[in-house]
């Protein structure tokens, strides 16, 4: 059952929704931004990310952990700082300064991972023995853990926008979207680059629905997610839906 979203303000014409109520709840509505799920979109970390610094940061390797990543509470908060203790030096670039310095900073947004050398502490940079990228991602992979389970969560979730919205009447539309660039806040109108915007990042093998198919079944659950794919997988078979930043590079040519 599709429902007015006109009130949403979050909801772009110029993209395709999928909208259905929850089997389990009446009072809630799934909102799905079909454009981007069936979109090939994939991260380029490390191959051709410019990164969200005001200027192209390609050669910095710093993708979009420049600012740090704000943590969700206090039991994150918690989880995280129990994995750095654990964290294996040979993993983590930086260790020896987040033992010493604390791995976290308090600011007027909120609490997030402390920075170093112009980035997340967790960054491996280019270069580093362990691996260039996040050293809590790269643990994970070697526990054979999915990295989701011990990530932030801002960091795992990107680039899926996951948020409930009500309306007047006390209705919950739960909005699954591409994070846009507003979603920073004043701070994104800074940055030189940003993936979802980009045609060099809708590069992947399988449609977004697909290859990032743990995370949305981390956010949305199982039967949510069958739900939405099988409505992909009939919409992707007759409806062909380019991405807006195809569209406008297909514009520029």
């Amino acid at each position: 059952m599709t429902k007015d979203l006109n009130f949403l303000p979050l909801i772009s014409s110029k993209a395709y929704w999928i909208t259905f109520d929850d089997p389990e709840d009446e009072d809630k509505t799934w909102v799905f931004d079909a454009t981007f799920l069936l979109s090939n979109w994939t991260c380029i970390f490390g191959k051709g990310c410019k990164g969200i610094l005001p200027e192209d940061g390609t050669e910095l390797g710093l993708g979009c952990c420049s600012h740090g990543a704000y943590i969700f509470d206090k039991n994150e908060g918690k989880k995280i700082l129990n994995l750095s203790k654990k964290l294996p030096k040979k993993y983590w670039q930086f260790k020896e300064i987040g033992d010493a310095k604390g791995i976290f900073t308090k600011t007027k947004q909120g609490t997030r991972t402390r920075l170093h050398k112009g980035a997340c502490l967790f960054l491996n940079r280019p270069g580093f023995s362990g691996g260039h990228g996040c050293a809590l991602h790269i643990y994970a992979v070697k526990k054979n853990v999915s990295p989701i389970n011990y990530k932030p969560y801002v960091c795992w979730q990107l680039p899926l926008r996951f948020e409930d919205l009500k309306d007047e009447n006390g209705h919950t539309y739960t909005v699954l979207r591409q994070w846009q660039r507003y979603d920073w806040g004043e701070g994104g109108k800074e940055f030189h680059w940003w993936c979802t915007e980009s045609k060099e990042a809708f590069v992947g093998k399988d449609p977004v629905y697909i290859a990032l198919k743990d995370d949305l079944i981390h956010l949305c659950g199982k039967k949510i997610y069958f739900m939405l794919a099988n409505e992909l997988d009939k919409l992707g078979s007759v409806v062909k839906l380019p991405h807006p930043a195809l569209k406008k590079s297909n514009n520029k040519q």
